[in-house]
């Protein structure tokens, strides 16, 4: 199924577009290969990346003058987001704007035609990318959109001087649209208004490419909004324009944070010529942004080089930005705007030579203005960070900016924002002593396997003389032979009593050359040697005991199949040779033993499957039925949580549409402590046979917070339930809702079928409320030691792969690491703190090398953090965990042995690690990737084979996806074949009663060989790059995923990479992409109950003062969760949210 290749259509208008992902939504590798061909199609793209509401894209696409708005949407919601959009561009005078979408199989044909039918230009289906290809979509994209600007219609009763200074977006965008496309038009339009009589600053900012600007001129931005609360800021932006196709990527919005607010007008120019820094119409635009006297004006720039001083004859303050990566101080004698910047920032301040540099510009600084005797330390010089939050290097320049206006042009910007005098210092996540982690993990289990090589080595040739010896002496017996091994060498006198007297001195000579040799064997490998025999008789026992935290485990060893054979549930090889049992035992062994390759576990649990159960939709209720349903009959309850994109975003329910459409689609909303009650009602939290993992990572803190207050308020019921306090604390909760004047929370609609209302007597209110408080701190105290499960909060993976980042990075990883303070403290044993997560790394496109390379450097990232905050490896080593996915890739069947072993000998041999903290737990959940819109009955298929893989390979636990989640949310039928295909592995498949029934088979030996290094070299490339946060700086990870996502998507699309039914094997019909019969969205109901659950909390409750308490305690350095514990008692998401922006700062999106 070759595609034909289609030329890229050639524009007659300079043609502007919009290009984004949906609010609330990650998915941007789709957005961002289409701005790429839209740019490449001879487009000026102004891209704003994922996750953002309908306002911010409608904002951009009037004050740039787009033609277009081009978006995806893959988390729901689509209905009412493309329609708020389509209404607020009509009702802010921009209806000439077109809009495009595509969601995948997301958005269903019947609602493509219905959003087409309501004004949307196109969305576009898979079955279109399959017909059109991409560029054959882009092309028809790009005609639609080939328009001239409309002309300026101007406010009723209004004359453009007037809509200028009213500081209307539309007639400002549409006059520097005129000045670069329609000059006379401009000329007759402008001219006459030049002359405002206000003089408004302009701060000119230039610097080489990858200096930082987009985030640096954001941080300024952000601190003038605070320091003048009434005054306005015009930006003006310029990027190089493609010499070969007149596109370009105006791309400094994606990493602004400030500017939708509308004090701020913002508009990217195009440099439209080759080899220049600015556009010829900045003057144009310049002096429209005068003319609409906003109070400063900022323009910024392309950097192209060391030669940028036009900006000089634009600004009457100018900004030169930098690295301290220039290279040789003599390199500094040609940049020419250090002859003329008036200040200059050495942004990236944390890079290796950063004092070295700021002191070699001060200097170049004074020679080229002929400051020989001035202090140094007086130059307008700056060392800055802008990409770490509130960072003093920042406020410093600001404070110097402002004060330079105010020198120069007596501006009436005095700034009121006092400024510390400490110089720009990098709070480091990794000490910069360690960066050389993952090469030295590498080195050190290259050390153990090349060590490990040569005491096979020595084992042998002691097997060979031992050998000798048996066979010189004649022994044919193997019970004489074994009497000859002590425990520390050969028996000689055990052996002489065996040999003919004339074989005597040549005998001992052998043991003595036995001996010599044995002096490079370690007395550990000579236990491992002597001790196999009884190893191999455990495993033959009917029973095998074992202990777990002290407590002794039985196992039978055997299982019965139909034919009366006895069926071993571990195989041990059958090897004679000394060599051949220690490289086994050195780099495989038994399930439960070092370096724990075929397992952690003697044997595996026999009450508890390892599956979980997966639910999330509509409100807690809803997915509190779908968990009982999917749990029923089954003795262990392992509740696996999906979120909606609100909740995950961090969120509350609103009724604005880009919001509420996505209110419990695709996930459950939960925003309060009340709605976790219900959403695990009836589940005893801290039962032993229950555990419950959520699928959250931004605001994974709060919601870890919701969950073990759910947990201790449900012991609170089952103590006031046994105490016969029932009629008391009814009484109490009633007073304190009488008295709050809201009606008492409930649970929405009838108890499901299993469910006891466990939970549900504290709705409302707190333990801590009703009870006496040494009452309530014991029953926390044990519940919270008690709870099983995991949270995801892997924050490293959502930077490099899924983006629900909310906080800037720093922050979020001081999050994680106060979790697993607050764990260590307090005792937390059983709970995950954090889930490193592969699959969203698959998921997003990644083979399955670097989805394991990329995890494991993650986990150690998070090992390496954690030690540098003082905690115990043996403390925190096991509250981690890890989950990958599996596909069909050969390499899928040993990802997870490779990932144990790696594990092990790093946390062993590097660490110093106990046996518990180097046992890597895992989760496999079968590839979300591999399930396709076409014949869909053929995606259990390849789950099936995948959760084989899982099985085969000793997972933890296994969730298997359902065949119907590649068009739609999962219904019970499907969600009960899912499970059927691992139980059906597990219960039926004969040969999965065996728990190590891959070990001993050549390709999986040599495939754990060849995926081990490929995983160390992975480790080697990324320290290249400083580190795990050095190469995320440079987008190392998310290149390369994305990268190996088009190439699978391209051998996909050329049919290179066979796929049965999607792309060969094709039905007689074609195989179209399948429409769901039924789509489970959230009601109406649902989300309006949503609503008015978190109106009566935030009517109930007084969260203020809690609130500046918990950002207190952020700024102080005390341990945010636990002042968390009690904030989510009475607070929203939402709230806690937007109280953590201000202290921790906001994630800025990537290109």
């Amino acid at each position: 199924m070759k595609m034909k290749q289609i030329e890229p259509y050639k524009p007659t208008y300079k043609v502007r577009i919009v290009t984004a992902a949906s609010l609330f939504d990650g998915h941007d590798a789709s957005i961002n290969i289409m701005r790429r061909i839209i740019q490449s199609t001879g487009v000026e793209v102004i891209h704003l990346g994922h996750d953002r509401s309908v306002d911010e894209v409608v904002n951009t696409a009037i004050q740039e003058d787009a033609n277009a708005i081009c978006l995806t949407s893959y988390q729901g919601g689509h209905n009412e987001y493309f329609k708020y959009m389509f209404d607020l561009l009509k009702e802010r005078g921009a209806g000439h704007i077109k809009i495009f979408g595509g969601g995948g199989g997301v958005i269903l044909p019947s609602e493509i035609k219905e959003l087409m039918d309501y004004g949307i230009t196109r969305i576009y289906s898979p079955d279109d990318g399959r017909e059109l290809g991409l560029q054959g979509m882009i092309n028809d994209l790009v005609k639609q959109s080939d328009f001239k600007s409309p002309s300026l219609i101007l406010p009723k009763g209004k004359e453009i001087s007037e809509s200028l200074k009213d500081k209307d977006v539309t007639t400002i965008a549409r006059l520097i649209s005129f000045a670069e496309n329609a000059h006379d038009l401009f000329e007759a339009s402008f001219s006459p208004l030049e002359n405002t009589g206000k003089e408004v600053p302009v701060l000119g900012i230039t610097g080489t490419g990858g200096a930082g600007k987009s985030s640096l001129v954001d941080e300024l931005v952000r601190r003038f909004l605070i320091d003048f609360p009434e005054k306005t800021i015009g930006l003006i932006s310029v990027d190089p324009s493609k010499r070969k196709t007149g596109g370009a990527l105006l791309g400094d919005r994606i990493r602004m944070n400030a500017i939708n607010n509308s004090r701020v007008y913002m508009r990217s120019l195009a440099t439209r010529q080759s080899n220049l820094a600015l556009s010829k119409h900045v003057n144009e635009a310049v002096e429209v942004l005068k003319a609409a006297e906003y109070d400063l004006i900022i323009l910024e720039t392309s950097g192209i080089g060391q030669s940028d001083t036009e900006i000089i004859e634009h600004s009457d303050l100018s900004l030169y930005v930098m690295t301290p990566e220039f290279g040789a101080a003599t390199q500094l004698e040609k940049i020419d705007m250090l002859d003329f910047a008036d200040l200059v920032a050495i942004n990236k301040f944390d890079k290796r030579g950063a004092l070295d540099a700021i002191r070699d510009v001060k200097k170049q600084y004074m020679r080229n203005h002929n400051m020989w005797h001035a202090d140094p330390d007086t130059m307008p010089v700056f060392g800055t960070i802008a990409s770490q939050f509130n960072d003093p290097g920042m406020n410093t320049l600001y404070k110097a900016v402002m004060d330079g206006l105010v020198e120069k042009l007596d501006a009436d910007l005095k700034t009121s924002i006092s400024i510390s005098k400490e110089m720009s210092e990098k709070i480091y996540v990794i000490p910069p002593s360690r960066t050389r982690y993952l090469s030295e993990i590498a080195e050190n289990n290259r050390g153990y396997d090349k060590t490990a090589e040569n005491q096979v080595v020595v084992a042998q040739k002691l097997y060979g003389i031992y050998k000798t010896i048996c066979s010189v002496g004649d022994v044919t017996l193997s019970a004489v032979e074994k009497s000859f091994i002590g425990k520390l060498g050969l028996d000689q006198d055990e052996i002489l009593k065996e040999v003919h007297e004339d074989k005597t001195d040549f005998i001992k000579m052998l043991i003595a050359e036995f001996d010599r040799v044995k002096l490079n064997l370690d007395p550990y490998n000579w236990e491992i040697i002597t001790g196999w025999d009884a190893k191999v008789n455990t495993y033959k026992n009917p029973i095998y005991a074992f202990k777990v935290r002290d407590k002794e485990i039985k196992i039978e060893t055997h299982t019965e199949s139909l034919s009366h054979l006895q069926i071993p549930k571990v195989a041990l090889p059958k090897y004679q040779a000394w060599g051949d049992i220690l490289r086994w035992c050195l780099q495989e062994n038994v399930p439960g033993e070092f370096p724990y390759t075929s397992g952690l576990y003697p044997f595996k649990r026999t009450g508890e499957d390892p599956a979980r159960m997966f639910a999330g939709e509509g409100g807690p209720e809803r997915t509190n039925r779908r968990f009982h349903y999917v749990s029923a009959g089954l003795p262990a309850k392992r509740l696996s949580t999906a979120f909606d994109s609100v909740t995950l975003y961090g969120n509350d329910p609103d009724l604005r549409p880009d919001i509420y459409g996505k209110i419990g689609n695709a996930g459950v909303s939960i925003c309060c402590l009340d709605d976790a009650k219900k959403l695990y009602s009836g589940f005893n939290l801290a039962d032993v046979m229950t555990s419950v993992s959520m699928t959250i990572n931004g605001p994974a803190p709060m919601l870890l917070g919701f969950f073990m207050n759910a947990a201790i308020d449900q012991q609170c019921e089952l103590y006031i339930k046994e105490h016969d306090l029932v009629e008391d604390i009814e009484a109490k909760i009633d007073a304190i809702y009488k008295a709050k004047g809201v009606e008492r929370p409930t649970y929405n609609g009838a108890l499901p079928e299993g469910n006891n209302g466990l939970g549900l007597m504290l709705l409302g209110v707190t333990g801590d409320e009703v009870l006496s408080a040494d009452v309530y701190l014991d029953i926390k105290t044990k519940t919270i030691a008690q709870v099983r499960g995991t949270v995801q909060a892997d924050i490293l993976k959502e930077d490099q792969a899924q983006n629900t980042c909310i906080f800037s990075t720093e922050f979020a990883l001081r999050l994680m690491g106060d979790v697993q303070e607050y764990f260590i403290d307090n005792n937390v044993r059983n709970f995950y703190s954090v889930s490193i997560s592969g699959y969203h790394i698959a998921e997003a496109g990644a083979n399955p090398i670097t989805q394991l390379a990329l995890t494991l450097s993650n986990g150690f990232t998070y090992v390496e953090y954690y030690l540098s905050r003082g905690m115990d490896i043996n403390k925190f080593g096991p509250n981690l965990s890890f989950f990958f996915s599996n596909g069909i890739d050969p390499e899928y069947s040993v990802i997870g042995r490779v990932a144990r072993k790696i594990w092990a000998k790093a946390m062993k041999l590097k660490y110093g690690a106990n046996s518990r903290a180097q046992m890597l737990k895992y989760h496999i959940q079968t590839s979300g990737r591999s399930l396709h819109a076409q014949e869909i009955d053929f995606n259990d298929i390849r789950t099936s084979l995948q959760a084989l893989y899982a099985i085969y390979d000793n997972c933890n636990s296994l969730h298997t996806n359902a065949y119907d989640e590649a068009i739609t949310t999962p219904t019970e039928e499907s969600v009960r074949r899912a499970m059927a295909i691992q139980l059906i592995i597990n219960k039926e498949l004969g040969l999965a009663k065996n728990e190590n029934p891959i070990q001993g088979s050549f390709i999986i030996e040599e495939l754990t060989d060849l995926v081990e290094e490929a995983v160390l070299l992975e480790f080697d490339r990324i320290t290249e790059r400083g580190g795990v946060l050095g190469a995320m700086e440079t987008m190392y990870q998310r290149s390369k995923i994305q990268e190996e996502s088009l190439y699978y998507e391209t051998l996909k699309h050329n049919g290179d990479f066979p796929i049965i039914g999607v792309n060969t094997f094709l039905s007689s019909k074609g195989s179209p992409t399948v429409i769901p019969k039924e789509v489970i969205r959230a009601t109406e109901e649902e989300k309006q109950f949503q609503i008015k659950t978190l109106e009566n909390l935030h009517k109930g409750n007084d969260t203020a003062e809690l609130l500046k308490d918990l950002q207190h305690k952020a700024i102080h350095n005390e341990n945010i969760f636990e002042a968390l514990m009690d904030v989510c008692k009475v607070c929203s998401l939402g709230e806690i949210t937007e109280a953590l922006f201000e202290v921790g700062g906001q994630y800025r999106r990537n290109m």
